[in-house]
């Protein structure tokens, strides 16, 4: 789905089934035999993904909140500024950022960020 199917059946449905799949995603609908369904309904209906707090538990809030501008590609300048803080300090809590999570420089901090759900732009 991600990648834009709008349809699926198996291989081993009916050719009816089949036809009927073709048509409807021709026709714009979106079509998802029972089984897909039954796995989307369970995903969906799931426990909902943790916050940035559980996932990062070492980090401060103002630390995630950190991360997570980094995460949407603002310069520790624009961070510094967005947040009322000096360069000097934005460069600190990066540093400890590094440190808790492990990491070795900003590329890989946004990586763990980004699969944990942070750096999505402000709406």
């Amino acid at each position: 789905m991600r990648a834009g199917a709008r349809g699926y059946v198996l291989k081993v449905a009916p050719p009816f089934e089949i036809l009927k799949v073709v048509r409807a995603v021709a026709a714009g609908e979106a079509h998802f035999g029972p089984e897909v369904a039954r796995r989307l309904m369970d995903f969906f209906s799931g426990p909902s993904p943790a916050s940035a707090q559980d996932t990062f538990p070492e980090l401060t809030s103002r630390e995630i909140e950190i991360l997570d501008l980094m995460a949407q590609g603002h310069t520790n300048a624009k961070i510094a500024a967005r947040l009322y803080l000096s360069p000097k300090t934005v460069g600190n809590h990066i540093s400890h950022i590094f440190t808790k999570l492990q990491v070795a420089d900003r590329a890989h901090a946004i990586i763990r960020a980004r699969e944990a759900g942070l750096g999505k732009e402000d709406t």
